[in-house]
């Protein structure tokens, strides 16, 4: 199988291919993986698919992530690979080292990750240790290198978001105030301030959705 025919498959079912590489021993991929392949929603699309699947209609807890666990288990068991998901711990799989080691995606100005295509929007839903060494593309150049205004340094209402890091307690006071009902609408500001994101084709409705489970996780 080569990566574009594993890309159509992905695909087929609303997830996509946003980074892969040959792990080696210190990455903590499973044994005997060749290729370790990271995957996230297909945008545009993605959301219109969730939100028909049985699991967000169920009104049960954690919806994405039961998705997340249907879909790329079928995956794996299709393709006599491992699946990885970044929920579910402590413990906990590296994907943030991993997302790194894919040379598509890098720390960012304000510590999130960015992807060569989803900017700061970029989310990891699982990914497939797979038995087969599959020819991968070279990694990509690093767009914020390339970036001249670097938006994301002051696009936080809050200034919890900055090059020093990510102020959490900081964020979450804000969403608790009148000013902070945008984010909570419309997602996070400085995910949002990157030129990726604006070109990658999440729709408000899956962002309001994702910055509701964060809100509630502080209210709880």
């Amino acid at each position: 199988m080569t990566l574009d025919e594993l890309r159509a498959r992905c695909r087929n079912v609303n997830l996509d291919i946003l980074g892969a590489f040959h792990p080696k021993p210190e990455d903590l991929a499973p044994e005997g993986c060749g290729t370790l392949v990271l995957l996230g929603p297909n945008e545009p699309g993605f959301w219109d698919a969730f939100t028909a699947s049985p699991e967000w209609r169920d009104d049960a807890a954690d919806p994405m992530d039961r998705w997340s666990l249907r879909v790329i288990n079928d995956l794996a068991q299709q393709l006599h690979a491992t699946a990885l998901f970044p929920f579910g711990g402590p413990p906990y799989q590296p994907f943030f080292r991993w997302a790194l080691a894919s040379g598509h995606a890098w720390q960012s100005p304000v510590s999130l990750l960015v992807h060569a295509e989803a900017g700061l929007m970029v989310s990891y839903r699982g990914a497939l240790a797979l038995p087969d060494r599959l020819e991968l593309p070279p990694p990509c150049t690093r767009p914020c290198d390339s970036c001249a205004v670097e938006p994301c340094l002051t696009a936080c209402p809050s200034g919890a978001l900055t090059a020093a890091g990510y102020d959490v307690p900081k964020c979450h006071d804000h969403l608790d105030t009148p000013a902070g009902r945008t984010q909570l609408t419309k997602g996070c500001n400085v995910r949002r301030a990157c030129p990726l994101s604006q070109s990658y084709g999440r729709v408000e409705e899956q962002s309001a959705y994702h910055m509701s489970i964060f809100h509630k996780g502080a209210a709880t």
